[in-house]
């Protein structure tokens, strides 16, 4: 009998391992496993490691590593050096912390977004989609080519470098831009 439990757990691992594979994508030479939260993901992320410092001034580890479920748009670090000089030294020190979690929180939208949802939203839109980000702000999906894009509220352009990097609260699309809110 324990020989028999014993191999029908080792069965339902076996089931269960291809999707929790399947799942996994490469960030910044990193997996991402769909079993970490936002947070636990990122911090592995080469390619992240100004969002993450910003992030941890912001104060907002606590929020991306709760429930959820959140999507956020990931600038890479090349996003954040197409800011101009000096941008980001400025916005991780404390007294401009309400400035940096606007600007981070402009990049989380409540719930689990797939691509594939986005898509839908922008079919639906006829071409556009308004998101309302956590910060209060407005983003606006389309679709270029074969590329979902992102506006933010001053007109920059962002596309999604990586999508649907699955989190067990929500998921992650990275970006190549920094969006800005009015």
């Amino acid at each position: 009998m324990k020989k028999m439990i014993i191999a029908a757990l080792a069965l339902a691992t076996i089931a269960i391992a291809p999707k929790t594979y399947a799942q996994t994508k490469m960030v910044g030479g990193a997996a991402m496993y769909p079993t970490k939260n936002i947070v636990e993901n990122a911090v592995n992320s080469k390619d992240h490691t100004t969002l993450v410092a910003a992030v941890k001034a912001a104060g907002l580890v606590e929020t991306l590593q709760s429930a959820g479920p959140f999507t956020v748009f990931a600038p890479t670090n090349e996003a954040f050096d197409k800011l101009p000089a000096g941008t980001v030294e400025t916005l991780v020190k404390p007294e401009n912390k309400a400035t940096l979690t606007k600007i981070l929180t402009y990049h989380v939208v409540a719930g689990k977004v797939s691509a594939a949802d986005l898509l839908a939203k922008i079919k639906a839109g006829g071409g556009k989609a308004e998101l309302k980000t956590v910060s209060g702000g407005t983003l606006t999906a389309m679709v270029k080519g074969k590329k979902i894009y992102l506006v933010d509220e001053k007109g920059g352009q962002s596309w999604v470098t990586i999508a649907d990097v699955n989190q067990s609260n929500g998921v992650i699309h990275v970006v190549n831009t920094v969006l800005m809110p009015n």
